[in-house]
C-alpha cells in the first residue's frame, strides 16, 4: 500500500476544520500577563501546554509532542543494543578462515606419499601460520586478509564480497544514494569515489572562499550517484550533514572497543589513504560552512536486541531525526515558524494529528501578527503597542462587566460647558463656539429652511454644534506596591490588572489626561508604558520604600503644573523602608524615621496641591495608624478593598473624581 505523504501549509479557509477564534487565545495569554508572567513567558508557556477553546477544539502542546519524540526515543534505546555491531562481520570472517583451513589442510593430504608432499606441506604450513598470527580484531584481521594469496576460491570469493559490502555500507554512511549505486564496490568504484570526493571537496573550498560553488557542472559530472538530485547546493549539504552526524553519533555512542574496531574495519574496508585523506578533509570544509550544524549525539543503549553496521547506521538515523525534530519543535517556543518540511517529518513521526495541531498553532500566532498584535523581534514574538492596548482593553473591559454585574452603577460626568469633548446635546452655533457640528440637524434645518427647492442652501442659523462638556485635565502617579508580600498574598494579579485597565481607559476616554506608573518595593522605579504588560515581580525583595515612591511620583507630576494632579497608591502594607542619602534602610517593624520621612514627602505633595488617593489591601494596626495620619494631612481619600474589588473601586473613583473636578 502506498504512503501517504501530508502536506502543511498556510491556512485559507479551504481546508477541512475550522482554525480557533484567534481572540480566545490572546484572551488567555492576557489572563496570564495579569497574573505577572511577562508576555513572552506566558507565550511559551501556553505554547507549552496547549490551547483549548470555548468550542472544546484542542490543540496539543508543544510539551506533548516532546514527550512523546523522548517515549520513542526511549523505546529504541531500551530494544537495542551496539554489542554485536560487527558479530555478522566476525561469523562470516570465521567461516571464510574455516574454509580457508579445511582446504589448506585438504592439500596436504592429497600430496601425501608425493613428490610435491614436502612443497605443498611448506606452502599449507606458512599460510596456517598467517592465518593463525591474524589478530583477533575484525577490522586489523580484514586489513591483512588483503594481501593474503586465497587458496580455496570460494572463500576468496565470499571474502571479496564481505569487503565489497563492507565498502558498501561505510560509503551509504557518508553518501547514502551512492552507497546503494555501487552495489559490488571494486577497486574501480573506489577510483571513480576518490574522484568524486576529491572534486566535492574542490567545490566546497570554492563555497567557502566566496567563489561560485558550479554546483550544476558538479552534478552533471557525478549525477547519477545521486539520484535524487537535490535542487540546490544548500540542500546537497544538509543531507551530508544529516549522514555525517549518524556515523558520529555511531562512533560516540559505541564502546571505546567497539568505537576501535569500527574506525580499523573503516581504514580496512577502505583501505586507500588518499580516499581517507578527501573523506577526513570533506568533515572539515563541511564543518566550515555550517559551524552551527548540530554533530551526532551519542546514545546510550540498554536494550536486548543486537544491530548490525547496516541496521546500526539506520536506528541512528531515526534518532537523529528525533532530535532534530526536538530542536525544531524547541525553536517554536520562540514562535519561530517551523517549514513544512519539518512538519512533514512530525507527521511522519508522530501522525498527521500531532502536526496538525502545530500548523495550527503556528497559524493561530500568524492571525495574531497580521491584526498588529505580535511582532517579530530578535528574541521571538513579542507584543506590539497594539497589542499592549489589546491587553488593556480586556482587563478594562472585564471590570466593567463585573461593575455591570454586580450593580456597582455608572459615573456618568455631566454638566455642560466650554470645553473639546463634545456631548450628546446640540445647540445653535454662536461665535465663539468650537465647530463641532452636528451634520444630522444642521442639514435639516436647511431643508425646513429651504421650502423644498434645489440646490439645497446652508446658512449660518441653520447651523447647530454639539455642547461640549467640561472637562479638565488629569494628570496621575499610579504608585503600585512590587514587595513581596503582593505576589505572596495573592494580590499582584488584582494589582496589575487593575494599571492596565486603568491605562486603558485613559487613553480611550480622556486622551488629555496623563497616566505614570511607578513601582515600589525596596527602591522605586518608573514603569514605562509599553512595559506595563511585561511587568512582573521579583518575590525575594523586601521592603516597602513608599517615601521614594512618593518621590518619583513628585517629580513627575512637577511637569504637569495645569489642571488636577494626583497620586493613586495601592499597597497592603504600612511603609517598612526609606531613604537614607541613595540608599535604602529597611527594617520589620517598621522604624519611626520610616514614617516619619514618608509623612515628610506627603506634606511636600500636599504644598504643591498633589492629592494622594491610597487604596489599601490589608488593614493591620501599623497600616491604620499611617493611613490616618495620610489621610490627616493630605485631604485625599482612603479605601480598604478586597483584592477582586481593586479594579472596580480604583476606577470609579478615577471618574467620579473628574466629575467633581470638571
Amino acid at each position: 500500500m502506498a504512503s501517504v505523504r501530508q502536506r502543511y501549509s498556510r491556512w485559507d479557509g479551504s481546508q477541512e476544520g475550522e482554525l480557533p477564534d484567534s481572540g480566545e487565545l490572546f484572551s488567555q495569554l492576557a489572563e496570564d500577563v495579569f497574573h505577572g508572567w511577562d508576555f513572552e513567558s506566558a507565550l511559551r508557556r501556553l505554547l507549552s501546554q496547549g490551547f483549548k477553546d470555548s468550542d472544546g477544539r484542542q490543540l496539543r502542546g508543544l510539551e506533548d509532542l516532546l514527550e512523546q519524540l523522548r517515549e520513542q526515543r526511549q523505546e529504541k534505546l531500551e530494544r537495542y543494543n551496539l554489542d554485536g555491531l560487527f558479530k555478522n562481520i566476525e561469523e562470516r570472517l570465521d567461516r571464510i578462515l574455516q574454509k580457508e583451513r579445511q582446504t589448506l589442510q585438504e592439500r596436504s593430504r592429497q600430496a601425501a606419499g608425493t613428490e610435491r608432499q614436502q612443497l605443498v606441506e611448506k606452502l599449507a604450513n606458512s599460510r596456517l601460520e598467517q592465518l593463525d598470527a591474524l589478530p583477533p580484531e575484525a577490522g586489523s584481521a580484514i586489513r591483512q586478509l588483503q594481501d593474503y594469496e586465497f587458496l580455496d576460491q570460494a572463500a576468496a570469493q565470499d571474502f571479496q564480497e564481505l569487503l565489497a559490502e563492507l565498502r558498501r555500507n561505510l560509503v551509504e554512511s557518508h553518501f547514502q544514494e551512492l552507497g546503494r549505486a555501487l552495489q559490488n564496490m571494486g577497486e574501480q568504484d573506489l577510483g571513480q569515489l576518490r574522484e568524486m570526493v576529491s572534486d566535492l571537496n574542490q567545490m566546497l573550498a570554492r563555497q567557502l572562499r566566496g567563489e561560485p560553488p558550479k554546483y550544476e557542472e558538479f552534478m552533471e559530472k557525478w549525477g547519477s550517484y545521486f539520484p535524487d538530485h537535490p535542487e540546490n547546493l544548500e540542500s546537497f549539504l544538509d543531507q551530508l550533514r544529516q549522514q555525517m552526524a549518524e556515523l558520529d553519533s555511531l562512533l560516540q555512542s559505541a564502546s571505546p572497543e567497539t568505537r576501535q574496531q569500527l574506525q580499523e574495519i573503516m581504514r580496512a574496508a577502505l583501505g586507500d589513504e588518499a580516499l581517507q585523506g578527501q573523506l577526513a578533509q570533506l568533515s572539515q570544509l563541511l564543518a566550515q560552512l555550517s559551524p552551527q550544524s548540530q554533530p551526532g549525539s551519542r546514545f546510550g543503549f540498554f536494550g536486548g536486541e543486537e544491530l548490525d553496521l547496516p541496521g546500526a547506521v539506520d536506528v541512528m538515523g531515526e534518532l537523529q531525526q528525533l532530535d532534530s525534530l526536538e530542536r525544531g519543535i524547541r525553536q517554536a517556543y520562540s514562535g519561530m515558524e517551523l517549514p513544512p518540511e519539518l512538519l512533514d517529518q512530525l507527521a511522519d513521526t508522530l501522525g498527521p494529528d500531532s502536526a496538525a495541531s502545530l500548523a495550527q498553532i503556528q497559524e493561530l500566532v500568524k492571525v495574531l501578527e497580521a491584526k498588529g498584535q505580535l511582532r517579530r523581534g530578535g528574541d521571538g514574538l513579542e507584543l506590539t503597542p497594539q497589542g499592549v492596548r489589546k491587553i488593556g482593553q480586556k482587563a478594562l473591559g472585564d471590570i466593567f462587566q463585573h461593575l455591570a454585574q454586580d450593580g456597582f452603577g455608572s459615573h456618568p460626568q455631566g454638566s455642560s460647558g466650554t470645553g473639546i469633548e463634545a456631548g450628546d446635546n446640540s445647540k445653535p452655533y454662536e461665535f465663539g463656539d468650537p465647530f463641532n457640528l452636528d451634520v444630522e440637524r444642521t442639514l435639516m434645518n436647511a431643508v425646513r429652511h429651504s421650502d423644498g427647492s434645489r440646490p439645497l442652501r446652508l446658512a449660518v442659523d441653520d447651523f447647530e454644534v454639539l455642547e461640549s462638556e467640561r472637562s479638565v485635565s488629569t494628570s496621575t502617579v499610579l504608585m503600585l506596591d512590587m514587595s513581596r508580600s503582593m505576589p505572596l498574598r495573592g494580590y499582584f494579579y488584582a494589582a496589575k490588572k487593575m494599571a492596565l485597565a486603568l491605562d486603558s481607559l485613559i487613553r480611550t476616554q480622556y486622551p488629555r489626561d496623563t497616566l505614570y506608573v511607578v513601582g515600589f518595593s525596596d527602591y522605586a522605579r518608573e514603569i514605562g508604558p509599553g512595559m506595563l504588560a511585561q511587568l512582573s515581580y521579583n518575590e525575594y525583595v523586601y521592603g516597602t520604600n513608599m517615601q521614594h515612591g512618593l518621590m518619583l511620583a513628585r517629580r513627575l507630576l512637577n511637569r504637569h503644573r495645569a489642571g488636577n494632579r494626583q497620586i493613586i497608591i495601592v499597597s497592603d502594607g504600612e511603609p517598612t523602608a526609606h531613604m537614607e542619602g541613595t540608599h535604602a534602610v529597611f527594617m520589620y517593624p517598621p522604624l519611626p524615621e520610616t514614617f516619619q520621612k514618608t509623612l515628610q514627602e506627603v506634606r511636600h505633595c500636599t504644598r504643591e496641591g498633589i492629592v494622594i488617593n491610597t487604596f489599601m489591601l490589608e488593614s493591620n494596626q501599623y497600616l491604620v495608624q499611617f493611613v490616618k495620619q495620610l489621610t490627616r494631612q493630605n485631604r485625599g481619600r482612603a479605601f480598604f478593598v478586597s483584592p477582586d474589588r481593586l479594579g472596580d473601586y480604583v476606577l470609579v473613583d478615577y471618574v467620579a473624581s473628574r466629575a467633581r473636578s470638571g
